[in-house]
């Protein structure tokens, strides 16, 4: 298998890292610990055709598949940028499987949502969680709260992981400015990624055309996106970390030099270069072999997250007291890894999901052997 970037992926990352630049994000992030107001990179993701990256272009999309969006979400990553993309991105997936399944009310939205005049976030739960919101189909209504869920504050439109009379997964659209919806928006901690807790009460909601199925190919590609942005966490720390070791000198020597310092330097690389492949597995699953997506998912989520959380601390580490300093960018990579670890069901439910995963095709092929 050819694990080579094409040409038009190369400059797609390119793209990305040329429109982050023009904003300096993590001097916002910094900022925004303060209480002042997150840079909107919205309009950059929009401008740069970020938000059609997952739908068709038949619904007004570009299409290219999810391995490109992690590409984007890497680079987003590198830089602490909060581009909405984590939201937005599986709520049109959904909402694209709806409109394949001729869903009207889907169909007739999504070119808003692929061009940017407007906006979706998905408010997940972990596929088979009772916690989910409850879809009243009578009343056409949803009530419910999820909390920490990425970009809902800043969207318009909410595809609801929700379940309905029978106990079933389904998915509903709901008008974030519609009675019966709250979103408060949380930026504290990890001031660089917008998050919003979500409240619903008896809220009107659209029931789309998507089920479990849609519902967990939309989960499995957050965690796939979460796994690039800690991939870009992490070779960022990495590339800081070797930068530090080679300018800094104790005793006559680059600190580099140090055996110490280089096991540290390179346990970061085995990290980064472990989660890269596995994000490369996902995003092949997730375009081309979607009955593996489940586990490739899982393992990149989950590796990603050992990863950032690894490498901000050993960056911080081999800074010495400079690192611990918010006089230093490392420690606002540090609390971005760590409350993602957090989201959407956690570095443990990845953990988990794999373990359980792997158990259940053990059983499969211990019963083909049986029969």
């Amino acid at each position: 298998m050819n694990f080579e970037l094409s040409d038009e992926q190369q400059m797609l990352r390119e793209a990305a890292v040329n429109a982050l630049a023009r904003i300096d994000t993590v001097a916002g992030a910094r900022e925004a610990l303060d209480q002042a107001a997150l840079p909107d990179l919205w309009t950059t993701a929009t401008e740069a055709g970020w938000a059609g990256l997952l739908i068709p272009e038949e619904h007004g999309g570009v299409g290219p598949g999810v391995f490109d969006a992690m590409l984007v979400q890497e680079e987003c990553g590198k830089r602490l940028a909060g581009t909405g993309l984590l939201g937005h991105l599986p709520a049109t997936i959904v909402l694209t499987r709806a409109a394949e399944a001729d869903d009207a009310r889907a169909a007739e939205l999504l070119p808003a949502l692929a061009g940017g005049p407007a906006r979706a976030a998905i408010v997940h739960h972990p596929p088979g969680s009772e916690a989910a919101p409850r879809f009243d189909g009578e009343a056409g209504t949803v009530s419910g709260i999820a909390e920490f869920q990425p970009d809902a504050a800043g969207a318009g439109h909410l595809v609801v992981s929700a379940l309905d009379g029978e106990e079933e997964p389904c998915a509903v659209l709901v008008d974030s400015g519609a009675a019966g919806v709250q979103v408060e928006e949380i930026v504290r901690y990890d001031s660089s990624r917008p998050l919003g807790n979500v409240k619903l009460d008896g809220a009107a909601a659209h029931t789309l055309a998507a089920g479990a199925a849609e519902l967990e190919e939309a989960w499995h590609v957050a965690q796939s996106l979460l796994a690039s942005d800690a991939l870009g966490v992490a070779q960022t720390m990495l590339d800081l970390s070797v930068s530090y070791a080679k300018d800094r000198h104790a005793f006559g020597r680059p600190i580099g030099s140090y055996q110490a310092i280089k096991q540290q330097i390179v346990e970061i690389l085995r990290h980064a270069e472990t989660t890269r492949n596995l994000c490369f597995y996902a995003g092949f699953a997730a375009d081309s072999s979607r009955e593996e997506l489940p586990l490739a998912a899982n393992a990149a989520r989950f590796a990603g997250e050992q990863a950032s959380d690894y490498a901000t601390r050993t960056c911080i580490a081999v800074h010495g007291g400079i690192g611990a300093t918010w006089e230093h960018d490392a420690p606002l990579y540090w609390r971005r890894a760590q409350l993602s670890r957090l989201l959407l069901g956690g570095v443990a439910g990845a953990g988990d999901a794999v373990a359980e995963e792997i158990l259940q095709r053990a059983r499969r092929q211990a019963d083909a052997v049986q029969n």
